[in-house]
This record gives C-alpha cells, structure tokens and sequence, in this order.
C-alpha cells in the first residue's frame, strides 16, 4: 500500500469501506455466508464439503461469481488504453446497480449475483504489471502488514508507516457496520447506498487520474 500516493491510498479505503457495507448486507441475506471475503467461504465450502455436500453448494457458487468479477475488471484493464480503473469502478457500479434493482424487484438471487461479480472486479482497480497491487476485500495481509510496521516502531523505524494499513482495515471494519444497520433498515434496498458510494468513488477516480509509482516508505 505504501508504495501508492497519497490519493490512491485514500480511494483503497474507501473501497475497503464499500466492500465491508456489500459483504455486511450479503452476510445478513444469505444467513452467513459472505459476497467479498472468499476466505470465509472457502473454510465454508471445505466444512460443507465434509459435513453436508449440499451446504458447500453456495459457498463454491459464490467463489466462482467472485472470480468470474476477477476475470471482468482484469480484461478491462487489458481493453482499455487509458483511465482503466475509472472503467473498472464503473463495471463495479454497474453491477450494484443492477443488484439494487434486482432487490426492488424482489430478486434476492439476481441481487446476490451481481454483489459477488461486482465484489470480485474491485479488487482489479488497482494493478501493475497485470498483478492486482491493493486488494480491498480480504485484510488478513493489511494486519500482517500492520504487525510489521509496528514492529518496525519498536525497532526505531518510520513512526506512521502504520497507519495506513490500519486505516485500511478500520474501513472494512466501519462499512460492515454501517451495512448491517442498513440491512437492519432497509433490507437488501440498502443496495442504493452503495450505488451511490461507488459513484463517489468514481468521480474521485475521474479527477484524481493515475500517477507514477512512488517508492516506498521504511
């Protein structure tokens, strides 16, 4: 994370944010399994596939959706000759807002589709050299890095190396909270507000255009 500037740094969040409000509102729909932490499904899918072969269905569904998105954002990066992640958060958008309508029509199952697809192509914002350089949906390597850094205070290195990554994780931390109060409200309605979140995030992208690799802090 560290080697990105200051502006792609505060984007991450804000989609780490988002992904925790979509994996929160997919959580509650589907009664525990997940839209955006494919780790989580995996420990489900395994534990199914020993305990009860039809409870591994979903969660190796869900897997499949979420690399399907994978697929989608990389080959826009590969089609696009400028502003690539502009045109992969629109495929994002696109996708939540096909999920909001589906839940207004009623359709859990259309929704939760588009919700993993859509999960799967945000982590592509970000890549260099063909390999994504910020995941935004799973922080087990956000707390490793974490650890490091703060091991690296200890050790009389860069003070606020940290942060970042901690900020990182408190978004995921803060979106899944504020999606499940929204579940709580509104339902799989509460969709709409993540339509409008990834339309922000858009615009941010639009303005604040890819700038040149910077190096790391120590």
């Amino acid at each position: 994370m560290l080697s990105h500037n200051r502006r792609e740094r505060t984007i991450a969040i804000g989609l780490a944010g988002l992904a925790g409000y979509v994996d929160a509102l997919g959580f509650m729909t589907l009664g525990g399994y997940f839209i955006a932490f494919m780790s989580g499904n995996t420990t489900r899918l395994g534990v199914g596939g020993v305990r009860d072969i039809a409870t591994a269905l979903l969660p190796a569904a869900i897997i499949a959706l979420f690399v399907v998105g994978v697929m989608l954002g990389t080959l826009i990066h590969h089609a696009i000759g400028r502003r690539q992640r502009v045109a992969v958060m629109a495929l994002v958008t696109l996708l939540l807002l096909s999920a909001a309508l589906a839940a207004e029509a009623d359709g859990r199952w259309p929704a939760v589709l588009c919700m993993a697809l859509a999960m799967g192509a945000v982590n592509t914002v970000f890549q260099r050299n063909g390999e994504v350089s910020l995941g935004v949906t799973y922080m087990t390597g956000a707390l490793v890095k974490l650890g490091q850094r703060l091991t690296g205070v200890v050790l009389g290195g860069n003070r606020l190396a940290w942060v970042w990554y901690f900020l990182l994780w408190l978004a995921l931390l803060a979106g899944t909270m504020a999606g499940s109060a929204a579940y709580l409200m509104f339902g799989l309605q509460g969709l709409w507000l993540a339509v409008a979140a990834a339309l922000v995030i858009c615009g941010l992208l639009w303005h604040w255009p890819a700038m040149p690799q910077r190096r790391p802090m120590s």
